[in-house]
């Protein structure tokens, strides 16, 4: 691997994330346009939702863990891609992050639509069928693809700020909770005999576990990250287990303390809550929050999504044209075609005969970044078989139980999203071949 892999263009400190920058490019994330809407998805289990939370956190921290000892051993640029490359090949390598980068703008997609949809409580012409809802969505995608293309630093100073302003909601709802329950205002229901059962734990970690998909986002562009032995695993880490945590307190909150048929039937349980405990207009106020929460997250994703072609660009797998970087030191050519996709996807959900394809799309999208969880797993084990990583008694057994995580998400995911996902695997090898030809090489590097 030479050192153009890492991507370090520019090597000084001004064009590099900090540490808690970093560590809200994780929390940011996870954090996006489904956390608002998650309590309500959960009420109907009650107690075995929060067995479901448990389960979901638990697995999330083996996955986080792992992916802490490969950025250890291999702080570059490209993160799965590099990682399933050493371990597995080149093919497996493309074939993993391929489909990984194309679930990412798919997905990037619906959060873009997310945003101004939350935008819509304000302004009322977003619930139209007017061209100004996409129009907006796309004006939020290409104003923070510039803002990446000016520079990782200026990227990570917004991923900084819109992720602690999306926090203020969340920490309301606990806080109120705590003042609920403290002042008598509230109590917890009683837990019945038989209310949690395996089946609804196992339910409700289902639906919990794409609220941690993200978690691997500071290993993408770890070679623009400062000490990325050191920094990457402290911001998966605090990332993974805070976000966890933030999601328990949150959704336990609304889900005892507020009436199941209820929130059960809302379309804003965080606001239904404020205004029940506190007052309507800040529950408004929630909404906007909301709108910053998903703004937050895209423009964390963008970032990450460019840092897949480019990463395989700079090791000869990807066109070199995808390689090349501004004055600022970034991927502009990545983001520019990543967001052009984007944009496609975008106002393909606009169009009422394509609305089912939309979320195809994005079941598609989910079900790729948990095989690609699998795939890094996995390389974890063969790599510190091949004594690549730091020798540790507890990777083997952390991987395995990662790894067996993994494919139970696959399983919950649905026999079609997963039949799918492997078909767009499948579809990556084509391609691969296909730039081996055009370079007239008999391998890709």
């Amino acid at each position: 691997m030479n050192s153009a892999a890492t991507g370090a263009a520019g090597t000084g400190s001004e064009r590099k994330l900090g540490r808690w920058m970093a560590v809200s490019l994780v929390i940011g994330n996870m954090i996006g346009s489904g956390a608002f809407l998650l309590p309500a998805t959960l009420a109907p289990l009650g107690w075995s939702s929060i067995g479901g939370w448990l389960l979901t956190i638990a697995g999330g921290v083996c996955l986080a863990a792992v992916f802490c000892w490969l950025v250890r051993a291999m702080p570059r640029d490209g993160g799965p891609y590099v990682y399933t490359r050493e371990a597995f090949g080149p093919l497996v390598g493309f074939t993993v992050t391929w489909s990984y980068w194309i679930s990412l703008w798919i997905g990037n997609a619906a959060i873009a639509t997310a945003s101004v949809s939350y935008l819509g409580a304000f302004f009322p012409v977003f619930n139209g069928t007017s061209g100004a809802a996409p129009l907006a969505a796309c004006a939020v995608t290409w104003a923070l693809t510039l803002l990446n293309i000016r520079g990782v630093r200026s990227a990570g100073r917004f991923q900084l700020v819109t992720t602690l302003i999306k926090l203020v909601p969340l920490t309301l709802v606990v806080v109120l909770a705590a003042w609920a329950l403290g002042a008598g205002k509230a109590s917890l229901p009683p837990l019945h005999d038989g209310e949690i059962t395996p089946g609804a734990v196992t339910a409700a970690a289902t639906l919990t576990l794409w609220a941690l998909l993200g978690l691997e986002s500071a290993t993408v562009p770890a070679g623009k990250i400062e000490d990325p032995e050191r920094t990457v695993p402290f911001a998966t880490m605090v990332g993974t287990a805070g976000t966890g945590l933030v999601y328990l307190l949150t959704s336990s909150a609304i889900i005892l303390l507020m009436p199941r048929d209820v929130i059960a039937g809302s379309g804003a349980p965080f606001s239904d809550f404020v205004a029940h405990y506190w007052a309507a207009g800040p529950a408004l106020a929630v909404a906007g929050f909301a709108a910053i929460s998903c703004v937050g997250a895209l423009n964390g994703w963008i970032l990450v999504q460019a840092e897949l072609p480019y990463a395989m660009a700079r090791n000869g797998a990807f066109p070199e044209w995808f390689g090349k970087e501004t004055r600022h030191g970034t991927p502009g050519r990545a983001l520019v075609v990543s967001s052009l996709l984007m944009t496609i996807v975008i106002l393909l959900n606009y169009q009422r005969s394509a609305a089912e394809i939309f979320q195809f799309l994005i079941l598609l999208s989910t079900a790729t970044t948990l095989f690609m969880y699998l795939a890094c797993m996995l390389a974890a084990l063969r790599l510190s078989g091949k004594g690549r990583l730091a020798r540790s008694t507890l990777l083997p057994t952390v991987a395995v139980i990662a790894a067996a995580y993994s494919l139970w998400t696959i399983y919950g995911a649905g026999g079609e999203a997963v039949g799918w996902g492997l078909l767009l695997l499948a579809a990556a090898i084509p391609a691969y071949y296909a730039m081996k030809l055009a370079k007239g090489r008999d391998t890709v590097d």
